[in-house]
């Protein structure tokens, strides 16, 4: 629905962006990775380690990652070291990796945690059947990042999913790559999501000698 400019009702209302930043966040740096996980640890808070180190790993939107079921990660008593989920926007299956830290933050808290292979990871506080909130996801992570010192106004859940995307590609230079792991349908927004630039572009033209 759409709302006219002369409309006396709209005189005064204010748009829904105004002090607000919006567009692409910023991904994490490996120095402000572990500052994360020292806080979280310090404060023994087994399912936001959990929660933060899978964020980072799957690559997943949020809407995806609060969704997860321990069947979805768990293979008999182990941890899989690969997973594999539908993602909710596309449709489509997209694999990611569960590397060895990971498995051991998800191991304690699924310890803690309890539970069975229908039962999803991070519960909603309020209805234990229910998974946590993407609302709650995003206000955990402006308290994640808070915590050492970063301005929440930068940094969000789309920083979790960019942040190992946007390692990969400037250690690699493979879009393709990366297009696949994030589960994008095409390259072009792989490209947008990663804000990759004709400076990009350069910088790995000239590390390549013919």
């Amino acid at each position: 629905m759409t709302y006219s400019h002369l409309d006396p009702a709209m005189q005064n209302r204010v748009a829904w962006n105004a002090g607000k930043m919006v567009g692409t966040k910023r991904p994490l740096t490996q120095k402000q990775i572990w500052a994360i996980r020292f806080y979280l640890d310090r404060e023994e808070r087994l399912r936001d380690r959990a929660l933060f180190d899978l964020a980072i790993d799957s690559k997943l939107r949020g809407c995806d990652l609060v969704k997860l079921k321990i069947g979805d990660l768990v293979a008999g008593p182990d941890i899989r070291t690969r997973a594999i989920v539908i993602q909710q926007k596309t449709g489509r299956p997209v694999q990611f990796e569960l590397t060895s830290d990971v498995r051991g933050s998800l191991a304690s808290w699924l310890n803690r945690r309890g539970g069975t292979a229908h039962d999803f990871v991070f519960p909603s506080r309020l209805d234990r059947c229910r998974p946590m909130s993407t609302r709650q996801y995003a206000r955990l992570v402006d308290e994640w990042v808070t915590a050492i010192g970063l301005r929440r106004e930068d940094y969000g859940t789309h920083s979790m999913r960019r942040t190992k995307a946007a390692m990969i590609y400037r250690a690699t230079g493979n879009l393709r790559a990366v297009q696949i792991l994030l589960g994008h349908t095409k390259i072009e927004n792989t490209v947008r999501y990663l804000g990759v630039d004709i400076e990009d572009a350069l910088i790995l033209a000239e590390r390549t000698e013919i």
